[in-house]
């Protein structure tokens, strides 16, 4: 069992660190540039190439059925969903096969309408719920992986 975590602009690195550590489970943070991550033997750090989507790809030839994924990137959640992996967004809400297709078809739509100069809002801020909707979504995700003896 492992979470591996597309870290860039991933605002719950701590929350992760938290629920991960309470687990016993090992965290791999994945940039492009790197930064500071807690010294532990559970987080190990992965600083790969600027290259677009080299993250992704890390993370994705990595996931399987016993990783949690956690990411914004609808096309890196798809990836790692068609491996079996887990996978939840930051704030808490979980990528799963039933969902993915919708996500896909919607991110796409946004980015024809940007392309066609429509200026469109941003997500919401991230807030407090989400943060808490997070911690409780990768606990529970932690605790059906132990189950399934991962």
């Amino acid at each position: 069992m492992r979470i591996l975590v597309d870290a860039d602009a991933c605002p719950v690195k701590d929350e992760i660190y938290k629920v991960a550590w309470r687990h016993e489970v090992a965290v791999t943070i994945v940039s492009n540039s790197p930064f500071r991550v807690p010294q532990h033997p559970l987080v190990e750090r992965v600083v790969v190439s600027d290259g677009f989507d080299a993250a992704d790809d890390w993370i994705a030839e990595r996931a399987d059925a016993g990783t949690v994924v956690v990411t914004s990137d609808i096309l890196l959640a798809d990836r790692c969903l068609k491996a079996d992996a887990t996978v939840l967004s930051p704030t808490g809400k979980p990528f799963t096969p039933a969902s993915i297709g919708t996500a896909v078809a919607t991110r796409a739509i946004m980015v024809d309408l940007r392309a066609g100069g429509d200026q469109l809002g941003g997500p919401a801020a991230f807030a407090k719920v989400d943060r808490s909707r997070f911690l409780q979504a990768l606990d529970t995700a932690l605790v059906q992986l132990k189950r399934r003896k991962y």
